[in-house]
């Protein structure tokens, strides 16, 4: 007697607009390779929106498959991202801050849902949120607080807390910088191709323009600094980068654009200097 036909399970859902920018908003915070079914908090999430850790996973991926850097890499097996990631993918593109806040607060909505803290996902990084002023000021604060440690998490992962000019590796020793200042465009404050990942010397010598990254991402030192060539730390922990490529990450890599800002500012590069070919 012929088996009876097992009845095909029912397909899952399509997923929602929420629940892809909810799955974005953790993109943002990984670094490429933690893109698996078994990370904690791609599993988190599946539970969250009643799904495998396997889909969940695979919708990371299928995001990852629209960026330029990492089909420029060969990636193979990515090609199924749906429409709506491809139109949430360009409207990153076009407002990166608005895009991102929106998945932020997707995320936010869900953990909260869940009995998580308000920012469980930044938390570690905003020890002394609770001693900010009262009121709006302190709501205003906190907000600010919030995003600047999304933003730095970000950078840490796609470097993987790694200093782009030294090679120096520790997360309590390098700093999330924009390339951009937070002030000067809202636009792409939480942007990670406005960022770079620096040792805190790094940091301050780029903050006051002491170096820059070109956009053919290599570093230049002022000439200022080249004056203490005789100083062996100066010459070890700076002049020795002049001209040197910086380690690129493996996806949101830093913009020319912004770099060619950065350049400008501090003389590096001619007002009329067009972009380099990357």
């Amino acid at each position: 007697m012929p088996a009876t036909p097992t009845a095909p399970s029912p397909a899952s859902p399509n997923w929602t607009r929420q629940q892809t920018l909810a799955a974005l908003h953790i993109y943002f915070q990984l670094s490429f390779g933690q893109l698996h079914k078994g990370q904690p908090r791609i599993k988190q999430l599946a539970n969250w929106i009643g799904r495998t850790p396997s889909s969940a996973a695979m919708k990371l991926t299928n995001i990852a498959s629209l960026d330029p850097q990492i089909i420029a890499r060969g990636r193979k097996g990515m090609d199924r991202a749906s429409n709506q990631d491809k139109a949430i993918w360009q409207e990153l593109q076009g407002n990166w801050d608005a895009v991102a806040l929106e998945a932020a607060a997707e995320y936010e909505r869900l953990a909260t849902s869940h009995g998580l803290p308000a920012n469980a996902d930044v938390i570690d990084e905003l020890p002394e949120i609770l001693e900010i002023a009262e009121g709006k000021t302190r709501l205003a604060t906190v907000e600010v607080r919030v995003n600047q440690a999304r933003f730095r998490k970000g950078i840490l992962a796609i470097y993987n807390a790694t200093c782009c000019i030294s090679g120096l590796q520790h997360e309590k020793l390098v700093i999330a910088s924009h390339i951009v200042p937070w002030s000067e465009d809202k636009q792409n404050r939480l942007n990670p191709h406005n960022g770079l990942c620096l040792s805190a010397l790094h940091d301050k010598a780029y903050d006051q323009g002491l170096i820059t990254v070109m956009p053919d991402y290599t570093v230049r030192v002022s000439k200022t600094l080249k004056k203490y060539a005789s100083n062996s730390y100066m010459s070890d922990a700076l002049l020795r980068f002049d001209l040197q490529p910086i380690n690129l990450p493996e996806r949101f890599r830093p913009a020319p654009e912004f770099l060619a800002i950065h350049a400008r500012r501090f003389g590096f590069m001619a007002n009329h200097q067009g972009l380099p070919q990357v």
